[in-house]
């Protein structure tokens, strides 16, 4: 295979929704390059895409797939990604890593919210978009009303390259406004037809080709001078004005295809090949130092790791990116994310599960090794005395969680390590071990995409594994101030255990004044403050300690060991069992033995003060509330509304964007349990939700008694 220049390589992300028809324009674009003499189906579980068991026993992309086509001379390289939300993290690795996003709009259903999320991630990326308008053939096809929608929602920018004659099931022919062509397929598709724009067409083809001359003009100074002067541009100058406002993303051109029939497929891989920019056209990334690093292929050797996969006869195969230099075969390599180092005794250009043998691979390109020793996803591999690191892939929060153990204990093992190398392929799925919860935790896109973890586990592992509702983390706080006293007396035979403690607890708040006096009844304490504690907890809020301990009622090396009693007691919460927050304590009194005191029995006697302290400030529990923006389309407004009310929700506003609603909301977290599947059931999967940890709030005091009981009841069983 030809060693390819980083001036003759193209990187291209293949998104779009579920459904959209991905995976079988792959296909049509493979065929079309001669790289593969039939063309697989979904039905048939014979795609060069979707080649993993889960992919073939579910019929959807699970993984985004490398591929690269060999065409005009240039070398594609493209990643088909999955639609659903669920696995938005390949899209986001994908784009991440190439340079042009091509984004398939369902011509039947029109910009749906997957479209619409991904287009953002382009746009906070800065990533050249091309549209390809798919399932042209469909029943209730609509060119007209789809171009429409979409300059509602991503602008004027949106500018059709072409446009059907005949969209439905009828549909085999297309008007081209850039060649100023028409072409028609037979009924197989295939190689078309190229004639002369017929008269009745000829008047909308004129205006549409006007609109993309001037469109084309606007992106260089030279081109618009000639555009006024003459009125035209020759079809090169428009395709480098074209190539330079997709740079810059002026303009957005829209193809027409159908994938499954592929007809346009191939006029589309044309402008892909000569117009979309190569990869030294695009402004240089950035690494961990803020260093731009160009794509040379002549510069100090670094290539960034995007992705990791164990596949069927393989093993773990190994995803990167030349960022600079040449890396050939037989390389040795520093990884300077993790330390160590790699021999890549082997590389490959990947097409699929075909991974084809070569000797050097240029800046700029995408290629893969295998079974590699200890080189993860987005780790950086250096040339020995080069010094760049990247860390640009960002993933968005997880939405959905389930508690994950195996049927069996003792395979708790090699469930962790299966689930971390199942984190090392697709970063979307975390993994935590919750010292808190004594469960551990998995976190996901949505019920989809845990599903579909479980899938693999049980038939690609055969480990038998269960999921369950995970707890709440949630918090206690006292909302009044409490005394207290305890005493720790123990004798037996020699030295005993002796430790008396007297403590005022109250609610703390950031920026509270120093305590003075208290009163409880007809008492009154007042605090002479010695020295005093703040403690940050590793689970939010704070403990505040003061020592108003005067005349030496208890000696100073025995305070440690109170607030040691105190913290284990903000560490198990007396209402729950869950952690504590927010208070502030006074040790102002207590007494000690000058034989049996000792730490032990003053961190007893802290520990027990402080518990039934609590018991008397009026405890409180506090549960998490998250901020929710869920898009949803206008029609079904109403139920999400309903939805998120019966859910506990605060509605906090409404708003349209880009032909969607959008609701912000604050939701507790306990009932945002199995949002995503309730809210697609809902919508049709026409919506998408984003969650971010917002505060912990009171608990409704029905909610409170709630958990009182269940707690007592658990105690009571063990």
């Amino acid at each position: 295979m030809k060693i390819y220049q980083t001036n003759e390589i193209k990187n291209i992300a293949l998104l779009g929704s579920k459904g959209s028809g991905k995976t079988t324009l792959a296909e049509a674009m493979l065929y079309e390059c001669g790289v593969i003499k039939r063309r697989g189906t979904i039905d048939g579980k014979n795609t060069v895409s979707d080649y993993f068991p889960v992919e073939k026993e579910y019929g959807y992309s699970v993984f985004s797939t490398v591929f690269y086509a060999e065409f005009l001379g240039k070398k594609l390289n493209v990643i088909d990604c999955p639609g659903a939300d669920d696995f938005v993290g390949n899209a986001i690795t994908a784009l991440n890593v190439t340079d042009t996003g091509v984004i398939l709009i369902d011509a039947q259903y029109g910009v749906e919210v997957g479209t619409q999320n991904i287009f953002r991630t382009t746009a906070s990326l800065k990533k050249p978009v091309i549209f390809a308008m798919n399932q042209l053939d469909g029943e209730k096809a609509d060119y007209d009303n789809v171009i429409e929608q979409m300059r509602e929602i991503f602008g004027s920018k949106v500018v059709p390259i072409q446009y059907p004659i005949n969209a439905g099931p009828g549909f085999n022919a297309m008007i081209d406004v850039l060649l100023m062509k028409k072409y028609s397929w037979g009924p197989d598709g295939g190689v078309p037809t190229i004639e002369d724009i017929p008269a009745d067409q000829m008047e909308r083809a004129q205006e549409m080709h006007q609109q993309l001359v001037e469109a084309a003009a606007e992106n260089d100074e030279t081109l618009m001078e000639k555009f006024f002067d003459q009125g035209h541009l020759t079809e090169d100058e428009m395709r480098e004005g074209i190539r330079k406002g997709l740079i810059d993303r002026s303009i957005f051109p829209v193809f027409c295809v159908s994938a499954l029939k592929d007809m346009g497929v191939r006029r589309m891989m044309e402008f892909l090949g000569n117009v979309v920019p190569f990869v030294n056209d695009m402004p240089a990334p950035v690494d961990t130092a803020g260093e731009t690093v160009k794509p040379d292929s002549n510069g100090p050797l670094s290539i960034f790791m995007f992705k990791t996969t164990v596949e069927p006869h393989i093993g773990e195969v190994s995803y990167f990116k030349v960022m600079s230099g040449t890396l050939k075969a037989g390389a040795d390599l520093e990884n300077v994310t993790r330390g160590g180092k790699e021999r890549l005794a082997q590389i490959y250009c990947v097409c699929g599960q075909i991974k084809t043998p070569v000797d050097a691979i240029c800046a700029g390109d995408i290629g893969a090794a295998v079974k590699l020793k200890d080189a993860r996803t987005g780790n950086t591999l250096d040339e020995k005395g080069c010094e760049i690191a990247f860390d640009f892939i960002k993933f968005p929060a997880p939405k959905y969680q389930r508690a994950i153990r195996p049927v069996t204990e003792s395979d708790s093992e090699k469930l962790s390590a299966i689930l971390t190398r199942m984190h090392e392929e697709d970063p979307t799925w975390q993994v935590e071990q919750s010292k808190e919860l004594k469960q551990t935790i998995l976190s996901g896109q949505g019920e989809f995409h845990l599903r579909t973890l479980k899938w693999r586990v049980e038939n690609n592992d055969k480990l038998p594994i269960i999921f369950e509702e995970p707890k709440i983390p949630y918090r206690e706080t006292i909302t009044k101030a409490s005394r207290a006293d305890y005493r720790h007396k123990k004798q037996s035979g020699g030295a005993g255990q002796f430790g008396e403690v007297h403590l005022i607890i109250e609610p703390y708040t950031e920026g509270m004044p120093a305590p003075d006096t208290y009163r409880f009844g007809n008492q009154e304490f007042k605090m002479n403050v010695r020295d005093t504690q703040e403690i940050p907890l590793d689970w939010g809020g704070k403990l505040v300690v003061h020592n108003c301990i005067v005349g030496g009622a208890i000696d100073a090396r025995f305070i440690p060991a109170i607030v040691k009693g105190l913290m284990d007691r903000m560490e198990q919460g007396p209402l729950t069992g869950s952690y504590a927050r927010d208070v502030r304590v006074c040790i102002y009194d207590g007494k000690m033995h000058p034989v049996d005191s000792n730490e032990i029995s003053f961190r007893l006697a802290g520990r027990n003060a402080f518990s039934e302290a609590f018991r008397n400030a009026n405890p409180k529990i506090l549960e998490p509330v998250y901020d929710v923006d869920v898009m949803v389309p206008a029609d079904v407004m109403g139920d999400v509304m309903s939805d998120l009310q019966g859910r506990r929700a605060i509605i906090m506003g409404m708003s349209s964007e880009n032909g969607f609603e959008k609701i912000s909301a604050k939701v507790p977290l306990k009932e945002m349990s199995s949002y995503s599947t309730a809210l697609s059931s809902i919508t049709g999967g026409r919506s998408s939700f984003t969650m971010k940890f917002a505060s912990y709030e009171l608990v409704p005091g029905d909610v409170q008694e709630k958990l009182l009981k269940e707690y007592a009841e658990k105690n009571t069983e063990e």
